[in-house]
């Protein structure tokens, strides 16, 4: 194991258990080689345990700050059975299948996003370290849950900046196995509404379960508005607000093949009965780029906006950019919408804080010539923990708005 000593002044964060340390933080290193290591400070005082990796943008993630464990496999599958445990309360429940098991760092397993699709577990890796362990992460699952399958995917956001190949990887009886012939689409439930997920494809793992509670939260509002659903992807708000009663929806997305599979499922949803018959008819699929479809809306058509566009700030170099697009984005939405409007917004960019956000729309209504009030403030679901020594992981922003 190797011995990692961080610099005089800066090792607070570590202390106080943020899992990020980058390589101006470290002081020395007893060898330099990947691997687990025990983390001290310049008087010998232990912080934490860790993985070290110098090919990584992050070089050394911390995984427990309690000297007790051990810092070696048995911690990777320690943390894994730990994380599905503290998701104990989504098994039982009646109406949803589909939920996240491990949250990256926020469980303290760095660049790891484990969602449960039904009998499947899709994992998403975006770290080093993530790469090197799926297989014990993957061994440790299976033995857990017992899934039909495991699929791991390289998140092609860090796949460059982790220098890790992109590829698809499957396990199953938690061992590694080529993957022969194709597979069916993992059929799951969420709130009571069927989903399907193609494997190997979509963006992250398939669909969003973060946005769970944000999808039965504008469904309350729905009933007898005309919607447009801005970056619909495959129609997660599109058919909450079918089922909660809208006139219409407009479902706008860049994508032809998710918004065909969008299609798909509320034929599939009108045949389980969760959505009103001959909802097909409610809805208008347009295949376009979102930011310029909403300048070309007719004031006042809506009743009501969803505006969910993908990670504008993917970094904080980006942020500047990024604000200026989601100012953009929603001053338009309040200038369009009909008076007494609801608008239901998003950020997913980590790198844009709620506060900044917040104020991003405080300008938006400002220029638009808008009074705005906030009747919800909207997060990611339980099952993506936000932990209050790593703020980074609170990335899902949102927020119901009326425009008056």
């Amino acid at each position: 194991m190797l011995t990692i000593r961080l610099k005089d002044g800066k090792d607070k964060a570590a202390r106080r258990h943020h899992p990020w340390v980058f390589s101006g933080a470290i002081d020395s290193i007893s060898e330099d080689e990947k691997g687990f290591a025990e983390v001290l400070s310049t008087d010998d005082y232990f912080i934490a345990y860790g993985w070290y990796d110098a090919k990584s943008h992050i070089p050394l993630h911390l995984l427990s700050w309690n000297r007790n464990d051990k810092a070696d496999e048995s911690l990777i599958r320690k943390l894994t059975r730990e994380s599905i445990a503290r998701r104990k309360a989504f098994f039982s429940l009646p109406d949803t299948t589909a939920f996240r098991l491990i949250h990256g760092d926020a469980d303290n397993l760095p660049g790891v996003a484990a969602d449960a699709y039904g009998k499947e577990i899709r994992i998403i890796v975006s770290s080093r370290f993530a790469d090197d362990n799926l297989h014990i992460i993957a061994e440790e699952m299976n033995s857990c849950l017992h899934p039909s399958i495991i699929e791991a995917v390289t998140d092609k956001q860090f796949s460059s900046l982790e220098g890790i190949s992109e590829r698809i990887r499957h396990f199953r009886d938690g061992k590694e196995a080529k993957e022969e012939g194709t597979r069916e689409n993992a059929r799951f439930i969420e709130s009571g509404i069927w989903h399907e997920a193609a494997p190997g494809k979509g963006q992250k793992s398939g669909f969003y379960c973060d946005q769970r509670d944000n999808r039965n939260a504008i469904e309350r509002y729905a009933e007898g508005k005309t919607v447009l659903d801005l970056f619909s992807y495959t129609g997660g708000f599109t058919l909450h607000a079918l089922r909660g009663g809208a006139l219409s929806v407009d479902s706008v997305d860049s994508s032809e093949s998710a918004l065909r599979h969008l299609l798909f499922q509320i034929h599939l949803n009108e045949d389980k009965g969760t959505i009103p018959q001959r909802s097909r008819e409610r809805v208008t699929i347009t295949d376009t780029n979102a930011f310029e479809y909403i300048r070309g809306v007719e004031d006042g058509k809506y009743d009501m906006m969803i505006l969910d566009p993908p990670k504008l700030a993917k970094t904080k170099g980006n942020l500047e950019n990024a604000m200026k697009a989601y100012k953009d984005l929603n001053r338009i939405a309040m200038m369009k919408i009909k008076k007494g409007g609801i608008i239901a917004t998003f950020s997913c960019s980590g790198a844009l804080t709620r506060e900044d956000f917040r104020k991003v729309l405080e300008w938006a209504a400002a220029d638009a010539h808008k009074d705005v009030e906030i009747l919800h403030t909207l997060s990611q679901g339980e099952d993506h923990p936000v932990r209050l020594a790593f703020p980074e992981s609170e990335y899902l922003k949102g927020y119901i708005l009326r425009v008056l």
